[in-house]
């Protein structure tokens, strides 16, 4: 399991560099001069081409490349046009807010989405089946962007039970920062009133981000459980006249748990990324929509940084999720020491 985990962790530093080299290249050719851009029209040519100097944009594309990888051995991702602070300072700032937020739309992919999934296999064709087959079908063809809005509509317009704008209620105090997720400190600190406010803040915007997820967890667990069904194992351990129940949890569940972890995590790592639309849509203030801001102001430093934090909670992810199918199944770790 080691070996298993050094060679994945090996496989996904190669493919962070290579997608710093990929986003600091494109960063570069978006249309716009940075630096005037940040300065604004006003200034003056000497202005211009002193901060173009400070920021390494009169050199070539390699050694400004260069200069980049300098900054990320010092832990120093460069400085922010748009906010003029540090962008390791921003993301450390911004960062808790969208893993909150993203945080709990895994949990509700996992505790709405793989349920519906077990009851669809267990009534398949039956009416919970259909029904579970409609859900999914809507969580996974309709746009998180269409959902936010349609839970806005529904439950903050129309019967006005849930918050819609920001991370907590006006007048409301943050709970004293500890991991810079409100639910999460506020338990910590003792300040229920904040966790209160907090979780109802991240019940929409979650529930938006999760819907796809729970879609897919639901479709994908249902077709493995069916398969699951048809196995002869499982035919035989019926035959011995043990209850369906049984044969669920202990025989069926398992084997199907591997694919649908796999498209689950997926999910999961892909939802920091979809957050961009989320985030804007709810006011939240995180790194998310603190990138949309510096793909708008040409912020490349920000850019780069924004990325590069989205690409690494990825392969994060990939990887426990690869260790997770590992412990299930060992003949996967197997074949990968193996090859």
């Amino acid at each position: 399991m080691v070996k298993f985990l050094f060679k994945r962790l090996g496989a996904s530093l190669l493919v962070l560099f290579g997608v710093s080299i990929l986003i600091f290249a494109l960063a570069r050719v978006i249309p716009g001069d940075p630096a005037r851009i940040a300065l604004g029209p006003t200034a003056s040519a000497e202005q211009i081409a002193a901060l173009r100097q400070d920021l390494h944009l009169d050199q070539p594309l390699i050694g400004q490349y260069a200069y980049f990888l300098q900054g990320v051995a010092r832990g120093d991702l460069g400085q922010s046009l748009y906010s003029q602070r540090p962008v390791v300072t921003d993301i450390r700032t911004l960062f808790p807010a969208t893993l909150e937020l993203v945080l709990w739309s895994g949990v509700l992919m996992v505790v709405i989405g793989l349920p519906l999934g077990i009851v669809a296999a267990r009534y398949r064709d039956r009416a919970p089946d259909q029904i579970t087959r409609i859900i999914a079908l809507l969580g996974v063809v309709t746009p998180a962007f269409v959902w936010a809005i349609v839970l806005m509509l529904v439950f903050a317009y129309w019967w006005g039970v849930m918050p819609v704008a920001g991370r907590l209620s006006d007048g409301m105090t943050p709970p004293r920062t500890i991991t810079g997720l409100y639910v999460l400190d506020g338990l910590l600190t003792g300040n229920l009133a904040a966790v209160k406010d907090a979780a109802a803040h991240l019940v929409l915007p979650s529930l938006a981000l999760a819907l796809s997820g729970i879609g897919q967890a639901a479709r994908m667990m249902r077709t493995s459980m069916v398969e699951t069904y048809n196995k002869p194992y499982t035919e035989l351990v019926r035959a011995y006249g043990l209850s369906e129940r049984q044969i669920n949890f202990k025989y069926a569940l398992r084997p199907a748990m591997i694919p649908t972890l796999t498209v689950l995590g997926l999910d999961f790592a892909s939802s920091l990324g979809g957050a961009f639309l989320i985030e804007t849509v709810f006011g939240w203030p995180g790194i998310a929509q603190y990138g949309v801001k510096a793909v708008l102001a040409k912020d490349l430093n920000a850019i780069v940084g924004t990325v590069l934090v989205i690409a690494a909670f990825f392969l994060l992810i990939n990887t426990l999720v690869d260790l997770l199918v590992a412990s299930l199944n060992p003949r996967t770790r197997l074949q990968e020491a193996g090859s």
